[in-house]
């Protein structure tokens, strides 16, 4: 007996319908096994199959205890403490982790864009029991789950390379099949050098950003597909990877090099942050910045008073998902701070969509600093957030409104 692939979903879908066991391939039980009140019976051959169901062999039903799998430590080769200096980045990242936002680094080579990236994941909140089951279905039915495997208990990285095409990001082939924005349901999307994916390829994800599903119809049929994911994106800011003062390239070759990123797509991006090259006396010094474990911690207590906040509210889980009416009661603000706001937005030219980015990612700064009201404070470091690519895009000559 072969294993399957989408093992998880069957045994959900027998429990749905009531149904007192289901024999599965021996490397597929640990899998259909994390589903409650499942018998799961390992077949090994057919002959074992047919002596089971006649009374003549016995076999015990595989279990699995969700609560061990949840508490295995993982240890991580990966740790924050690993990089010098970049401080302000860090920063944006603990922000983007707590709040679940995307973010834009921007950067010449070799300032460790990558690094820090890679590293993101080990401050993340962990998985609730619902979020693994949904992220290990969507694993599962591609066949990306290891034999034996009962239950993905860590969030997701996915970092596709930029010659990924439409269907191997979003999903497709001739069965609609799940792609790299949905296998990072519940985590991370990392694109690397987000200037080299093709532009129609990046324009397609602007709709499961703002909406966490993606939609795939193919004549064998339309399926939706999960994928709420963490976007963060990596960049040079020209095509030689200086800064547009310090590029050789011509002021044509940056501005078609920077307008392969539509503004509409980098609206939907709440974070964009600048990595400067590292300082000799950072990468020479000894002492260590925080380690993942410090910075985790408040991260998942922050992602705590998010759940609290938003009790009820099924389609909202952090921050970033907030809409309309959420901003109206959580994210109020005083006249002085509105006018702060109002300034930043009219010298900047942002966008509708920018302005509630800005009043999201200020929620979730009040929220590290444990406050209920936002203050100026609070909106002036989001702004920034939101500066950076404005003036780079204006170094680069396009006057993207």
């Amino acid at each position: 007996m072969r294993s399957v692939k989408g093992a998880l979903p069957i045994a959900l879908r027998a429990k749905a319908e009531d149904r007192i066991g289901l024999l599965v391939p021996k490397d597929n039980a640990a899998e259909a096994a994390v589903v409650k009140g499942l018998q799961v019976i390992p077949i090994q051959n057919l002959r074992e199959a047919v002596g089971f169901l006649e009374g003549e062999v016995k076999i015990s039903p595989t279990r699995v205890d969700l609560a061990r799998l949840f508490d295995q430590a993982h240890e991580d080769d990966l740790d924050f403490a690993d990089v010098k200096g970049q401080e302000s980045v860090k920063r944006a990242l603990e922000i983007a982790a707590a709040g679940g936002h995307n973010v834009l680094l921007i950067g010449p080579p070799g300032t460790g864009k990558s690094m820090l990236t890679k590293r993101l994941p080990t401050i993340l909140p962990p998985l609730t029991l619902e979020e693994a089951l949904e992220t290990t279905k969507i694993h599962s039915i591609v066949g990306l789950l290891a034999p034996g495997h009962a239950l993905i208990t860590q969030r997701p990285f996915r970092a596709p390379h930029h010659t990924a095409s439409d269907a191997g990001l979003l999903g497709g082939n001739v069965n609609p099949t799940p792609g790299e924005i949905s296998l990072a349901h519940h985590g991370v999307l990392f694109l690397d050098e987000l200037p080299e994916f093709k532009r129609s390829v990046l324009e397609t994800m602007r709709q499961p950003l703002e909406e966490g599903r993606v939609t795939i119809s193919r004549a064998a049929g339309t399926m939706t597909f999960p994928s709420q994911f963490m976007l963060v994106a990596a960049m040079n800011p020209t095509p030689d990877g200086k800064m547009p003062g310090e590029s050789r390239c011509s002021p044509r070759e940056i501005q078609n090099y920077l307008n392969r990123i539509s503004g509409p797509l980098l609206d939907r991006i709440d974070i964009h942050v600048e990595v400067p090259a590292v300082k000799f006396r950072e990468i020479t010094a000894e002492r260590t910045g925080e380690t993942s474990a410090q910075i985790r911690e408040r991260v998942v207590t922050a992602r705590r008073c998010q759940q609290e906040r938003f009790a009820g509210k099924r389609n909202v889980t952090c921050n970033a998902r907030m809409g309309t009416r959420d901003l109206k009661a959580f994210c109020a603000l005083d006249e002085a701070t509105l006018e702060l706001l109002k300034m930043a937005m009219n010298e900047l030219k942002l966008s509708a969509r920018a302005y509630d980015r800005i009043l999201k990612v200020a929620r979730m700064i009040a929220d590290l600093a444990g406050s209920e009201r936002l203050i100026s404070e609070h909106i002036s470091e989001a702004i920034q957030y939101r500066s950076l690519d404005r003036q780079l895009w204006a170094c680069g000559g396009d006057s993207r409104q």
